[in-house]
């Protein structure tokens, strides 16, 4: 069980680890030890979150949310799997800690009556510069 904060825990029958060759740093052993993990969580199946933090977690996950409602994270930082597997599990952590916290929402301004002004005084000077690029008389 990973426990994201006092309300939800992710149970262990939701998280699926793979592990796989890594690309890097480690010589012969690249090739010979698969240290690379490959965490697949099942969100949208999750009783834990609730609807508006699936939302918000889809948007967060982005190109790592698959079509069938799973979210995939791949660690390869270190060269030993016990540790990348500790990374991922965090990284999943932290995600949803941020998919949990609500958007401040936008309330919209107006602009003052200073910035308009300034607005409109810049553009009035930058059309005289171009009007003042016109064609030269050839009688002068």
């Amino acid at each position: 069980m990973l426990q994201v904060n006092d309300d939800i825990a992710i149970e262990d029958w939701e998280l699926t680890e793979q592990f796989v060759r890594s690309s890097g740093p480690g010589g012969q052993n690249v090739n010979k030890v698969s240290t690379a993990v490959e965490l697949r969580f099942e969100a949208e199946r999750s009783p834990n979150l609730p609807a508006p933090v699936k939302t918000r977690l889809r948007k967060l996950a982005g190109r790592r949310w698959t079509n069938e409602g799973a979210l995939i994270l791949q660690v390869e930082e270190t060269r030993s799997q016990a540790r990348n597997r500790e990374i991922a599990r965090q990284r999943l952590v932290e995600l949803i800690q941020k998919a949990l916290q609500k958007p401040k929402r936008r309330i919209p301004t107006r602009p003052t009556l200073g910035s308009k002004k300034r607005r409109l005084a810049g553009k009035k000077a930058r059309g005289e510069v171009k009007t003042l690029r016109g064609k030269v008389d050839p009688t002068d």
